[in-house]
């Protein structure tokens, strides 16, 4: 069977644990945890707490030094180098700091991803419009990236990541350079982009967004899960 043979999608770690050489320090302590298809989940927990490294693993930018994962379906004990670039279009990922290209515009910076994955120019003509009006910017096409807003730069960003429809999307602190509106209308994109069918993970240290969003809740701490709780508040 293939390591992308189609079942339900889902993200599963079985008591992975990652170990930096030399110091041998544990950044992940056999952390086991399920996300359940169109799940939208908070990663919270101090600077240091493992939740990058967290992040890495689900994108094989690391290995687990032990541990089983699989995501969609597919068997990271399994997955060759060759076939990491199917896997990540399967996750899309945004980040604090926006990435985007200076020099294009917003409809290029999200044409960007679809060219580069082997687009006809057909298709992006179709489907980038329509993901621009998915995250509120279709008005603001032609724009370039110092003709906006952090929060629409933001905007812009996520768009990018989702434009290939991935079945996971990973934000990580996505409002964490933005004043409270904009990381609001952030928030909003994201929870629609949820409702689409997207699983959604998001980090974040700003305790009122989980506590607004009343939102399944995973707390990290010294590399291990200490809290994993449904509708709940964070306090560091």
């Amino acid at each position: 069977m293939s390591v992308f043979a189609i079942i339900v999608l889902m993200i599963l770690l079985d008591r992975v644990t990652k170990t930096y050489q030399p110091r041998k320090m544990a950044a992940l302590d056999r952390i086991s945890l399920h996300v359940e298809p169109r799940e939208f989940v908070i990663i919270v927990g101090p600077s240091g707490a493992g939740k990058s490294t967290l992040l890495k693993i689900l994108t094989r930018e690391e290995k687990p030094s032990s541990g089983k994962i699989i995501i969609g379906g597919i068997d990271y004990e399994r997955l060759k180098d060759k076939n990491i670039p199917r896997l990540r279009r399967k996750i899309g990922v945004v980040f604090q700091d926006f990435k985007l290209l200076p020099n294009k515009s917003v409809f290029e910076n999200v044409a960007f991803a679809l060219e580069i994955a082997g687009y006809s120019n057909r298709e992006i003509r179709y489907t980038v419009p329509k993901v621009l009006n998915i995250v509120g910017l279709k008005n603001k096409a032609k724009n370039y990236p110092r003709e906006l807003s952090g929060g629409e730069m933001q905007r812009v960003a996520i768009a990018r990541a989702v434009v290939r429809q991935p079945k996971i999307l990973i934000a990580d602190e996505p409002t964490g350079n933005l004043d409270p509106k904009h990381a609001w209308d952030v928030i909003k994109v994201l929870e629609r982009i949820n409702k689409f069918g997207t699983t959604v993970l998001l980090t974040t240290h700003n305790q009122e967004i989980v506590n607004r969003l009343k939102r399944r809740v995973v707390t990290i701490r010294d590399g291990k899960i200490v809290s994993d709780r449904a509708n709940s508040g964070y306090n560091e």
